[in-house]
């Protein structure tokens, strides 16, 4: 048996299975067919059809007789609900959120630590008539994000291995400017992200930290770089840290600062 506390390093392929083709879902953005999952997830049809039967059994996919499509199950919405309902900082840092968009005019977002990469769980949007708009549930990417970049500096995240992808042309590639880089953001205790994931929309981010000195939460300004340029950035950052210390706070922490 694996020691306490830690995962066992065996997986199983059935759940693995099961679980792509949950994910599947979420691309397709609606009801499915068994041809259509199993093109997305690589894993032949008569498989799909049977894992969908014991989903189905256990709810957390529907059937839709009318078409013989399926879709995600209402069980999904009670797991969702238990795991938001640990998240109280929602409620404590919705005010902040509020504050930032109506002090900076740009998207405030808010975003959880999580494995592998950080999730937004709540946003407010920028009342400009071009903003950038924040997806709940949508994951950071370290190397190329401002809150991933967060997640390098003080969370579990650890430095990404092997290749690291490019998704525009100002996308850090390179381990040893990523490196340099998180130690900046360390440095001022607030990070950037300038077009890294995708072009025009700049972004950032600073750390917020629970009463134990762990990172809680990550706080994030976002918008277009026809906007929020560099000089803008640079501005709301000042705003952008006084609200994480103050949610900071909010949560218990009153160690030693780490922002600039």
């Amino acid at each position: 048996m694996p020691p306490t506390g830690r995962p066992a390093e065996r997986r199983l392929a059935v759940v693995e299975r099961s679980l792509r083709i949950l994910d599947a879902f979420l691309e397709l953005r609606g009801d499915a067919g068994t041809t259509e999952l199993a093109r997305l997830t690589g894993i032949n049809a008569s498989t799909v059809s049977r894992t969908l039967s014991t989903l189905v059994d256990a709810g957390y996919v529907e059937h839709v007789s009318d078409t013989g499509r399926y879709r995600l199950g209402t069980h999904l919405i009670a797991l969702a609900n238990h795991v938001l309902a640990r998240l109280d900082l929602r409620v404590l840092a919705r005010v902040h959120l509020e504050s930032l968009e109506a002090d900076l005019g740009e998207t405030a977002t808010l975003s959880i630590p999580s494995e592998p990469a950080a999730i937004t769980v709540d946003f407010v949007p920028s009342r400009a008539s071009v903003a950038s708009i924040a997806r709940i549930g949508r994951a950071s990417i370290a190397h190329a994000t401002a809150t991933g970049k967060v997640m390098i500096a003080w969370g579990a995240e650890r430095p990404p291995r092997g290749r690291l992808e490019r998704f525009t042309d100002r996308t850090i590639v390179d381990h040893a400017v990523l490196r340099q880089e998180v130690e900046q953001v360390r440095g001022r205790g607030w990070a950037r992200a300038e077009g890294e994931r995708e072009e025009h929309l700049n972004a950032i981010a600073a750390p917020v930290f629970g009463s134990r000195g762990e990172l809680a939460a990550i706080l994030g300004i976002q918008g277009p770089d026809s906007r929020f340029v560099r000089d803008a950035q640079d501005a709301a950052a000042h705003v952008l840290v006084a609200r994480a210390v103050a949610l900071s706070r909010e949560l218990g922490y009153h160690e030693r600062a780490v922002w600039k």
